[in-house]
Formats: C-alpha cells, structure tokens, sequence
C-alpha cells in the first residue's frame, strides 16, 4: 500500500520573475492537458492523489506557487494574489499551452480567474474547488495573522509550527493523515519558510477579488464549481453565490468534505473532476 508520505517531487524549474517554480508533468505528452493549481497555505502535494487519477487519459501539470512548498521562498518576494496570477499565465506560455483544462483549489480560484480575466490566459474549461473567488473572505485568524505578521514572525519555531500545524489541520472535516499534515506543514519549518507564512498572508486580501468579482459574468467557458458541504474556511453558500454569478456554471456539493476537499473525499472529487473534463454533464 502506498503510504500517506509517498515520493512527491517536481523535478523541473521555470525562472519567473517572483522566483524560482517548481513543477512536474504526469501523464502521455500528446494527451489532453489539464493545469492544477494549490491554495493556501498548501502545495501541490494536495494534488497528488487527483494529479495520478487524472494522468492516465490527461497530461496533468502541477507546480508549487512562489513563496510555497518546493518553490523559491526569499525576503521582499511578491507573492501577492496579483503576482500569482501572472506567473500562472506565464507559466502556461512556458509550456506552450494554449487552452489548457485548469483546475484551482482555494485562492488558487483566484489565481486561475486572474489569469482568465486580467492577464488573457485561455482555458479549455474551468474547475474551481472551494475557491476564494467572492467578498468578504478570509477567516478570524486569517486576518489575525495578517494584521500582526511583524509580531507572529517572532514566535520561537517551536510555538510557530505548533500555530501552523492546527490552522492547516483546521482545513479537513475528517481530520488529516498525521503524514499528510506533517507534509504540508513541513515547508514552512524551515529558516526560509517560517518568514514566507506570514508574508503570503500579510500580502493577500480581499482587494483582489474586488477587481474581478463584477467580470465573472464575462466567463464563456464551462465552469464546475466542487464545494465540500463541511467547509468551515468558506462556507458551502458561497458556491451557490459563486455559481449564481458565472453564466452556466454547475455546482456540485461534496458530503462529507471539509475546505481540503482533496484530502477529505479524494474519490468523490476525481469522480466530479474527471466527468467534467470529459465534458459531461
């Protein structure tokens, strides 16, 4: 049996402009490709069982954003929402993909909408997985970090793993592998990790949303929106809202799962998520 903590590498590199990326690519090369991109505060690695699932009929691209996971973390990186969102469409230009499948978890959402409506990436089709896409967003202790990053920056390792390891288990409704937190904790252990939690929150707000939450009727793409029905970061309302405002989009509510649907219902998610790449309804 494969185990919790399983070989997850990216083992190619995109130099861009807020650092170095770190991705893979799973899948034939001549099969249809499909982008999956992580939220907050995650990694690819949330990615790993869905990316395997879907490699066999597609070519699945994975990458960690700057500022997270294997990717470069540094001082004085913009690792904005705003940023972000252009690294995916120059990343989607390094690979030479034209109208690629793209799939976002968490603020990924936004990152994907970003790309789409500001910085002209084309997708073949859209999924969103409980997406930070509609205001207001950003939990209690979201905001709380953001506000006193300075202050939390100071907290011995030791307390500073311990905050960061109950906020990411906070994500799952069904509670997470002891491996799997562990593995998404890690990244933000190290000397350069410890700073980069705090500055991708202290950088990250509501204010990009607001700039593209009004063009969401612009969307003339098909547009699955996954939403677990125990998601206690945004709540499942929001998918209906979030539906509502993209013209055609199909909504499919998730039992059992928390904000870390992948995590929480990987079968039920691929299940969807593979449907929809297909293209049927």
């Amino acid at each position: 049996m494969t185990s919790a903590r399983d070989t997850w590498t990216l083992d190619r590199t995109f130099a861009g402009p807020s650092g170095a990326v770190r991705w893979a690519a799973l899948g034939p090369a001549d099969a249809p490709p499909v982008v999956l991109v992580h939220g907050t505060p995650f990694s690819s690695y949330v990615w790993r069982g869905v990316a395997r699932a879907l490699s066999g009929e597609h070519r699945v691209y994975v990458w960690d954003l700057p500022g997270y996971g294997a990717s470069e973390m540094r001082e004085e990186q913009d690792v904005s929402l705003a940023a972000q969102g252009r690294v995916l469409a120059e990343l989607l230009g390094h690979w030479g993909l034209e109208r690629p499948a793209v799939v976002a978890h968490d603020f990924g959402g936004c990152v994907a909408l970003r790309a789409r409506l500001l910085h002209g990436a084309r997708y073949d089709r859209l999924a969103l997985v409980d997406p930070v896409a509609l205001a207001p967003w950003g939990t209690a202790t979201y905001r709380l970090l953001g506000a006193n990053a300075a202050v939390f920056a100071q907290l011995p390792p030791e307390l500073h793993e311990a905050l960061v390891r109950e906020y990411v288990r906070s994500a799952s409704h069904r509670g997470l592998h002891p491996a799997v937190l562990d593995r998404l904790v890690e990244p933000w252990c190290t000397e350069e990790g410890r700073p980069a939690f705090y500055r991708q929150i202290e950088q990250n707000g509501q204010r990009h949303t607001d700039e593209i939450q009004g063009r969401y009727g612009e969307l003339d793409l098909p547009v699955l929106i996954c939403w677990g029905a125990r998601d206690t970061w945004i709540p499942p309302e929001r998918g209906h809202e979030l539906a509502s405002a993209i013209p055609g989009a199909e909504l499919r509510l998730i039992e059992g799962a928390g904000h870390l649907v992948q995590e929480d219902a990987p079968a039920e998610l691929t299940a969807e998520l593979a449907r929809f790449l297909r293209g049927d309804r």
